[in-house]
């Protein structure tokens, strides 16, 4: 079985401080569009800036639950956030709502090593494949990594290798939904929207703080 190796000064990692001064929620990667509150658009997609150790993250989410969640760095975040408001028919404005506040709740306590699962809901448009694979990344215990090869297996389609990596790519709910648990088959890091710096710190992180279940020998992954 594939496993990722951390450096041992990885363990003492803290993410108990942002990395960077935080910064006003209007302090957005581009200029949002101004919101309009007489546009036709039946439905509203609420957009946050959330401050974590790993640097700012868009969070976004409908009356119905969280929909987006990337690092400010993602090149198709942009994309990202245009299709959902055309996929939801919603205008995007710059404010919370009750699930962004558990979200940013949440992800606190993930950072802070009190969390290794999620309860905010999500709301992910997309194929019924991507629906599945999305589905089996949050099958992904916390403080283990699977291969995508083994990702296909569980999804029985062990020839789909590449188009679950590419619908990895496609996940629009970082960390949330973990694909930064996804290694190479040789148990190298491989690609990661947020940098592979991040992804090697949140593995490293959950490692950390991996509860082992009582009675049974830890072993890394």
């Amino acid at each position: 079985m594939p496993h990722f190796q951390p450096a041992p000064s990885q363990f003492e990692l803290r993410f108990d401080r942002p990395s960077e001064p935080a910064s006003p929620a209007t302090d957005w990667p581009w200029p949002l569009p101004a919101a309009d509150e007489a546009s036709p658009a039946p439905h509203v997609l609420e957009l946050t800036r959330l401050e974590t150790p790993l640097g700012p993250m868009m969070a976004g989410a409908t009356a119905e639950g969280v929909c987006l969640l990337e690092f400010f760095e993602r090149r198709e975040l942009q994309t990202e956030l245009q299709d959902l408001a055309q996929r939801f028919n919603a205008r995007v404005v710059e404010r919370d709502n009750a699930h962004l506040r558990q979200l940013r709740a949440e992800l606190s306590e993930y950072f802070a090593g009190a969390r290794q699962a999620f309860t905010v809901p999500l709301v992910t448009p997309g194929s019924a494949f991507q629906q599945a694979v999305w589905q089996a990344l949050q099958q992904i215990p916390y403080g283990h990594t699977h291969s995508y090869g083994q990702q296909a297996l569980a999804l029985k389609k062990p020839e789909a290798v590449r188009a679950v990596a590419a619908a990895n790519g496609q996940n629009r709910i970082a960390i949330v939904i973990p694909c930064h648990r996804v290694i190479g088959a040789d148990g190298k890091l491989t690609g990661y929207a947020g940098g592979l710096w991040r992804k090697q710190r949140l593995l490293a992180l959950e490692q950390q703080h991996r509860q082992p279940v009582a009675g049974q020998q830890i072993a890394l992954f």
